[in-house]
């Protein structure tokens, strides 16, 4: 896995943010919780032991997961955007051509996404269908119930 993978400054300060939490609190604590099962004695049948074990391959594996991603990571100035089309780190939006509806979705890496605070992937169907236009360009997105057209009202960073 050496594909590139873009960030905000703010979403690479919160992976470096967890991986140091998870290297300077959560390893020193299963540490402590191995040895603390390793003195009560026989390792063969100390339920304890094992769990500890298990939790700490799965925290090294998380570990290992959030260094590879902050290896291959690139931050994304948001300062020298360019708002004539939709992109990455953009903010659109929208209105449904069927309802009327107008919704607004920044566009931002997909390690970032969040429906609720409405931020979608560019990986996400959504996306790849808004990506490239401009405002008042009709996006014409396939959803499992058909095509749905959207209109771009504004882009904004």
């Amino acid at each position: 896995m050496s594909d590139i993978k873009y960030f905000t400054k703010e979403g690479f300060d919160k992976l470096t943010e967890e991986l140091n939490f998870l290297k300077q609190v959560e390893r020193p604590r299963i540490t402590q919780e191995i040895a603390d099962a390793r003195d009560k004695g026989d390792l063969s049948e100390n339920a304890e032991y094992d769990a500890a074990k298990e939790a700490q391959g799965m925290l090294e594996a998380k570990i290992a997961k959030l260094e590879e991603q902050l290896s291959h990571a690139r931050i994304l100035d948001e300062s020298e955007l360019d708002t004539s089309s939709v992109h990455l780190l953009t903010k659109v939006t929208i209105k449904n051509l069927d309802n009327g509806m107008q919704l607004t979705y920044a566009i931002v890496p997909e390690a970032e996404s969040d429906l609720m605070a409405k931020k979608i992937s560019v990986e996400s169907p959504i996306a790849k269908g808004l990506l490239g236009k401009k405002v008042g360009e009709i996006a014409e997105i396939s959803v499992p119930s058909g095509i749905v057209k959207f209109e771009i009202i504004t882009i904004s960073t």
